[in-house]
């Protein structure tokens, strides 16, 4: 599989080798044809962007479950989060 990234704005790739069982390799055909239009390449960049999209998500996702367990679950509105934003940086 090829793996790309830019190194000071110039396209540069490595190949990596990736094990896929037997059981699993229809699946993957499958997903890669959709996805990735035939390319392996393609569809492994379009997967880890969606996954690294996850990951921000779910970091999200628990940053504000700490801000609610902090303010002890309440909910606020967006002009009060204004206010308090408004409050924090004049302090």
């Amino acid at each position: 599989m090829l793996i790309t990234h830019r190194q000071w704005g110039i396209m540069t790739a490595k190949t990596v080798g990736i094990a896929v069982s037997a059981d699993l390799r229809p699946a993957l055909d499958e997903v890669v044809e959709h996805f990735g239009h035939g390319n392996r390449s393609e569809f492994l960049r379009l997967a880890v962007r969606d996954y690294q999209a996850r990951l921000r998500l779910e970091r999200l996702h628990a940053i504000r479950e700490q801000a609610r367990s902090e303010r002890g679950g309440r909910r606020y509105s967006s002009d009060e989060v204004v206010e308090l934003v408004r409050q924090s940086s004049t302090s």
